[in-house]
């Protein structure tokens, strides 16, 4: 049978060596020859940390090719601080149950706080273009959400079928997100900024893409109230999505931006649907 303290080293190592290749293939996909440095580096590190466990446990660890396969695909997918800052919230919960290694294991403890402390400083020196521009991203997002949201729960009341609210969101959205993105480009060349016109296309794509979302409800059901339930159902998921996106990669507080940015936008619903409500009935249309 194999001791306890051994097969808790050897967990250790297997994570270890698979992280090593995980590194190490991120740094060969990345385009960014700064990233892909830092990527090899913490790399590199890893296969140290695993040498030092194959040195006490004396058995070589296999990889995991399937964490191997999904992390990579992962960072292709959602981009590479998003996906290493996952696996660092997983490292620290695994160090936490190996953590009285240490006293079996003479320098264990150096070893995996060096290893905290040196992942976490190669990881905040990744520059990733998505998130240099997620102001300009979160500026398209957040309009849209609140704007449409707003005119199509207006439109419900005061319009009469879902055809017609669907077309009247679509232009109001594509003329909008057109707006908003001819709005940021002149802000950012106002104070200068040589990265404008990709800070207006990146508000101009958030603001079109979450226009999509929204109308689609309309276009594919006849009940415009059962349209509508599911368009503010789905404002809350991409608000979701978006700020655990970006609380995850850039360390925020997902609860407090989450529930922020969702009170703003179906309190807009709500006040629009209810003077919908005011013009149907004085208007009668």
């Amino acid at each position: 049978m194999v001791d306890a303290k051994i097969a808790a080293a050897l967990a250790v190592q297997r994570r270890e060596i698979t992280e090593y290749y995980v590194y190490s293939a991120l740094a060969k996909i990345c385009k960014d020859p700064g990233n892909a440095a830092v990527l090899q580096n913490i790399a590199d590190e890893e296969k140290k940390h695993a040498q030092f466990w194959q040195n006490k446990t004396g058995t070589e660890a296999k990889p995991s090719r399937f964490k191997i396969f999904h992390t990579v695909l992962r960072a292709r997918i959602l981009g590479l601080t998003f996906t290493l800052k996952q696996m660092e919230k997983t490292e620290k919960k695994i160090s936490l149950a190996t953590g009285n290694l240490a006293e079996h294991f003479p320098g264990a403890d150096t070893i995996m706080r060096d290893e905290a402390d040196h992942e976490k400083k190669l990881i905040n020196m990744l520059d990733e273009e998505r998130l240099r521009y997620a102001g300009s991203v979160v500026l398209g997002l957040n309009d849209a959400l609140v704007e449409l949201t707003g005119s199509l729960a207006g439109f419900t009341l005061a319009l009469g079928n879902t055809r017609l609210i669907s077309l009247a969101g679509l232009v109001t959205g594509v003329s909008a997100s057109f707006s908003m993105a001819a709005s940021e480009f002149l802000s950012c060349r106002a104070e200068n900024d040589p990265r404008a016109a990709k800070s207006a296309l990146y508000t101009g794509i958030a603001y079109v893409i979450t226009v999509a979302i929204l109308i689609l409800p309309f276009l594919l059901l006849p009940n415009k109230f059962a349209a509508l339930g599911i368009t503010l159902l789905a404002a809350v998921l991409i608000i979701l999505v978006f700020n655990y996106y970006l609380a995850t990669a850039r360390d925020l507080d997902f609860k407090s931006r989450f529930l922020e940015m969702t009170a703003i936008s179906i309190g807009v619903a709500l006040l629009s649907f209810g003077i919908g409500f005011i013009l149907n009935k004085v208007l009668g249309v």
